[in-house]
């Protein structure tokens, strides 16, 4: 904290005086300098409690406070709080976590994801009640934050899965895995989705009219939590590799303008989603689903997946975002 005698004009236009500016200056010490609490002060100063707390902060109104954050040296790579703090304000996050460990391996392998995955962890640690319901779709990212879960750190409830990972090639998506881990680290139960990602739109009816696929679609909807990343709309991601998509339905996509996608559903740049066969043959929550929860944090990071990040934080489908440096300087530039 920074003293300072400098005077400023009340709002009527009348100077304090030098008793109350010396008054306001001994409280803020006090209070910013000697850690006391108002309690404290108003004894020591012999005044009531709301007065003591009106003369800390009129010494902040007057500008004899002035409050640095100075991050230490051998932190600056890591910390981030500046980008942290814009991209709050930018985006109408809840929260922001930006870690230095930029993104830079292939983006559908989990450890590529390792740093923004162990803040991740660490922020849902904080925001995980015992009794929530945590949704998750399949992706390296949250096979990464699965992997990052340390024991006893976070509980819940109950782990569902928030879209169908059935494919008939030999890819592993990797749902097995995190549902294991989070039951075993947050002791949790778990619902799966035993169904594909796409199928056609009679098989979807009929899998909504299954009781244990509606269920767990429902349980998915309705999840207190929800933690996801964002897939590219290229050849380079987890859908293409596991034959989800193929170039056809890419360019289509493409054609539309759809920029992303979260569990299978596609969406555009501004955030609007991208309607049409394809979503009509999606087993996954909606995006308005996801847009409702509560709390959605999106794990990102890596160019590829700048635009897509993007165009779901316009959209409004993430309330809190876990990504790399370079990503959160990109997204603050646009």
């Amino acid at each position: 904290m920074t003293e300072t005698t400098a005077r400023r004009p009340s709002p009527g236009g009348q100077a304090p005086s030098t008793d109350d500016l010396r008054l306001a200056l001994r409280a803020a010490t006090l209070y910013h300098l000697e850690g006391m609490t108002q309690a404290a002060i108003a004894t020591r100063l012999g005044v009531s409690r709301p007065t003591a707390g009106r003369l800390v902060a009129r010494a902040r109104q007057q500008g004899l406070v002035r409050i640095e954050i100075d991050v230490p040296a051998h932190l600056a790579e890591e910390v981030h709080a500046d980008e942290e703090r814009a991209l709050e304000n930018r985006f109408g996050l809840t929260e922001a976590v930006v870690v230095g460990q930029n993104v830079t391996g292939p983006p559908e392998r989990s450890s590529s994801f390792a740093g923004p995955a162990r803040a991740a962890a660490a922020l849902l640690a904080r925001r995980l009640d015992v009794g929530d319901t945590l949704g998750f779709t399949w992706g390296p990212e949250t096979v990464a934050v699965a992997q990052a879960f340390g024991p006893g750190e976070a509980a819940c409830t109950r782990v569902v899965q928030l879209d169908g990972s059935i494919t008939t090639s030999e890819y592993q998506t990797g749902t097995e895995y995190v549902l294991g881990r989070c039951a075993e680290q947050l002791k949790a139960t778990t619902m799966r989705l035993p169904a594909p990602l796409y199928a056609d739109p009679s098989t979807v009816a009929s899998l909504h009219s299954d009781s244990v696929i509606s269920r767990t679609l429902r349980a998915g909807a309705e999840a207190d939590v929800m933690m996801f990343g964002v897939g590219a709309v290229s050849r380079a991601t987890t859908l293409f590799e596991g034959a989800f998509v193929d170039t056809a339905m890419l360019a289509e996509l493409t054609a539309a303008g759809a920029v992303g996608e979260i569990g299978g559903r596609y969406f555009r740049q501004d955030g609007s989603v991208v309607d049409g066969e394809l979503a009509e043959r999606a087993v996954s929550v909606s995006l308005d689903a996801v847009r409702a929860c509560p709390t959605t944090v999106l794990v990102t990071g890596g160019e590829s997946k700048h635009h897509a990040t993007l165009g779901a934080l316009r959209g409004g489908l993430a309330s809190l975002l876990v990504c790399d440096v370079e990503c959160a300087r990109w997204l603050l530039e646009q």
